[in-house]
């Protein structure tokens, strides 16, 4: 049988965008060949790496990382735009994927990303690959913004959290988007609470940072309301926007499948959660796959 050919959106969510992989996998597995994929944030990100063949490779790194080696991956910014600066990541990525320029890559590939200061989304389909995923991951205020060919450009989900049309010249069978931006599904079992390293070469600030984001998610699974933080904000404003323009995008686009990711999965600095996120999102692609074709 001839396998379908795909264009592939990748839309934006944090660790959601584990998920990605699962997806991918999925439709590889099952009779679809991917030929172009578009991607904001995550979405860039995974699918980029997807793209230079070398998802496996990513995989079998990011399964390995627990929630300390997700912190030490962080290299923090004072007073430069974002908590972060994000290259120490991109450069761990570089060394693990390799260095690749967009246009040689054997699948199409777009990174969108969203120029801060003419307000207008921007398509990185040329040029140094990881560079084009490092402007597309930049969450404003957690992630300093990327300086490219004269722009300030910031996170594509700002924007636009699932970029269809970048794919819609495309000459492949059908469009698949993954919306990590889905309704949240009820649960009676909460996350799990993070746990405290005792470890005794754990640096003291890694320590601190863990305590935050610990009290950050008992605060949020808490049912009854209190005083919300700067950071709750931040996120939580930065969630309904993405959340709100997704569904517009689907709604003017109307891709032929889409893979819905609750918005709830997890939390977005979840990385070491990505063994489970990975078979979410291949449960997801074969149930909304299988429904179209019965």
């Amino acid at each position: 049988m001839k396998k379908k050919t795909v264009s592939l959106v990748l839309g934006s969510g944090g660790a959601r965008g584990l998920a990605h992989i699962g997806v991918i996998e999925w439709l590889n597995e099952n009779g679809y060949d991917i030929q172009s994929i578009s991607g904001s944030s995550m979405g860039a990100l995974i699918g980029g790496i997807y793209a230079a063949g070398k998802l496996d490779v990513y995989r079998d790194w990011v399964t390995q990382l627990e929630k300390m080696d997700v912190l030490r991956l962080l290299d923090f910014s004072f007073g430069a735009g974002g908590l972060i600066k994000g290259e120490r990541v991109i450069n761990v990525l570089r060394e693990l994927i390799g260095r690749h320029q967009i246009e040689d890559l054997p699948c199409s590939f777009t990174a969108v990303a969203s120029d801060l200061d003419n307000q207008k989304e921007v398509w990185l389909n040329k040029g140094p690959l990881f560079d084009a995923i490092r402007a597309s991951i930049a969450i404003p205020s957690i992630f300093t913004p990327v300086e490219f060919h004269g722009k300030r450009l910031v996170d594509g989900g700002l924007l636009n959290p699932i970029p269809i049309a970048p794919t819609l010249k495309d000459k492949t069978d059908i469009t698949i988007a993954v919306n990590l931006s889905a309704p949240p599904v009820k649960s009676s079992e909460p996350l799990p609470a993070l746990e405290k390293t005792t470890s005794k070469n754990s640096e003291g600030y890694h320590e601190k940072i863990l305590q935050f984001l610990d009290d950050l998610q008992r605060k949020v699974l808490q049912e009854e309301p209190e005083e919300i933080g700067l950071f709750d904000v931040i996120s939580k404003s930065l969630d309904a926007m993405q959340n709100t323009i997704a569904r517009f995008k689907l709604a003017a686009y109307a891709p032929d499948i889409i893979i819905n990711i609750p918005s709830n999965s997890s939390l977005f600095y979840e990385f070491y959660r990505a063994k489970e996120l990975i078979s979410l999102g291949r449960q997801k692609a074969e149930q909304a796959c299988d429904s179209r074709n019965p």
